[in-house]
Formats: structure tokens, C-alpha cells, sequence
């Protein structure tokens, strides 16, 4: 056990982290086993998403989430599962443009 008082607090810490760690392993390997079991493509969007996620919070290394996103999309390729389209978020309606402001004048340079 440590003595010093940041070695406690980075003791601590850690366990925070490796408690978050391991729901985020398991979340994405869960979502894998059961894309497996059934492929569909709502299965296969959420294996793919808890894959992105476990990458961001660096889980795992962001090419064997990649790696793995492939492999299961040639599985649901192969099992014939359409995959979704990604829904795009609406077009914001375009803002007149600004009317254009006369730069501000510089005070005149003391001699």
C-alpha cells in the first residue's frame, strides 16, 4: 500500500479507470457476441458504435476497432444484412449574410 499521498490518490484512480475500462470491454464484446448469434443490422450498428466508443476512450487501439468493424460487416455482407443508412441531420437554413461593417478606425499616431 502506498504511503505518499498522490501514489493513494493515482491507487485510487486507476481503479476508477479500470472499473471503466472493463464495462466499456465488455459492452463492445457483448454487442459482437450477439451480432454474431443473430447477424441484423441494428445488431451490427451497435457492435459497430461500441466499438467507436471503446476506440475513443482508448480501450482499444483505434485499428483493431476498425479491424473488427470489418470483419463484421463482411459477416453481415455475407449473411445478407442490409446495412442502415446513417441518418443526416436536417440542413440548417441559411443565415442572410451579415452586412459587411466598416472597419474601425485606428487612432492617428502621436509624433
Amino acid at each position: 500500500m502506498p504511503i505518499i499521498k498522490s501514489a493513494k490518490k493515482r491507487v485510487r484512480v486507476s481503479n476508477k479507470a479500470a472499473i471503466r475500462n472493463s464495462k466499456s470491454r465488455r459492452s463492445f464484446k457483448s454487442a459482437l457476441k450477439l451480432f454474431a448469434k443473430t447477424p441484423s443490422a441494428e445488431s451490427l450498428g451497435s457492435a459497430q458504435s461500441n466499438l467507436d466508443k471503446a476506440a475513443k476512450k482508448g480501450v482499444i487501439h483505434k485499428n483493431k476497432a476498425a479491424r473488427l468493424k470489418k470483419r463484421a460487416a463482411a459477416k453481415a455482407k455475407a449473411a445478407g444484412v442490409k446495412p442502415t443508412a446513417a441518418k443526416k441531420a436536417a440542413p440548417a437554413k441559411a443565415a442572410k449574410p451579415a452586412a459587411k461593417k466598416t472597419p474601425a478606425k485606428k487612432p492617428a499616431a502621436k509624433k
